[in-house]
């Protein structure tokens, strides 16, 4: 196994870090300029990154998400955001339409941010710290456009935590490959795989995890979902429903 390899298959998640610890600017560099080297569709490059250190913003925003304090006590937090401001601002340019009606370029703006933080986070890894994503930043939107001043045609998709981490975490199971990777066709799923990864988890034992996994997900998909975020995309402009002429 290479060491690239060998990296991906070890990675964790951590959410307690050494508040003493500074990134250095060549440390976040690094990061930054991986995140940036991501793939991207046709080279639109339809994210941005937006790197939170100040503490009052970042303090912010763990009183608007109590529950991940780490945001507030990393070395450094970056916004990940689908973006298709520049676009706009190019149509405008060069006096044209400007047609993102329908989910196709949201799909592709946050295909592009999530393979930037992607890179960032294997990058932050492979200078041997830690880090942990936070999608929960799509509970609060409204007040994250405001307090960062997004502009229109921008949706924040998750964030990235990141610092020396403090507690020691093992590498988490995944779901079988039986019920993730297909061959030629889609394979039905046998739920007995899904059964063993509850088993699995619960000998795991890892102290967050309060519910099997399928019960996590049987509650979670049973509740209404985040029409937050519905409701964002359409004062940002971005998958704007069609209107009967």
């Amino acid at each position: 196994m290479n060491e690239t390899i060998k990296l991906l298959t070890s990675h964790r998640s951590y959410r307690q870090f050494d508040e003493t610890y500074t990134l250095s600017s060549e440390e976040l560099d690094q990061i930054l300029a991986a995140a940036r080297q991501a793939p991207s569709w046709m080279n639109g490059q339809f994210y941005s990154i937006i790197v939170l250190t100040d503490p009052k913003i970042r303090q912010e925003f763990v009183r608007l998400n109590p529950g991940n304090p780490h945001i507030e006590k990393s070395s450094v937090f970056l916004l990940f955001v689908a973006d298709l401001y520049r676009t706009a601002e190019v149509a405008k340019q060069k006096q044209t339409a400007y047609n993102i009606d329908g989910l196709d370029p949201l799909i592709t703006a946050t295909t592009d941010a999530a393979l930037a933080l992607e890179n960032a986070l294997v990058a932050t890894e492979s200078l041997g710290l830690g880090a942990v994503p936070v999608g929960s930043v799509r509970n609060y939107l409204p007040e994250i456009k405001s307090l960062l001043t997004l502009p229109d045609y921008v949706l924040p998709i998750a964030g990235l935590s990141i610092g020396k981490p403090i507690v020691e975490m093992k590498v988490k199971p995944r779901l079988p490959k039986e019920t993730v990777v297909h061959y030629n066709q889609y394979t039905p799923l046998d739920y007995q795989h899904i059964e063993h990864y509850d088993d699995t988890m619960r000998k795991f034992g890892e102290a967050r995890e309060t519910k099997d996994w399928t019960q996590k997900f049987a509650d979670y998909f049973a509740k209404e979902p985040n029409r937050g975020v519905d409701d964002f995309t359409k004062t940002q402009k971005i998958a704007q429903k069609k209107t009967d002429e």
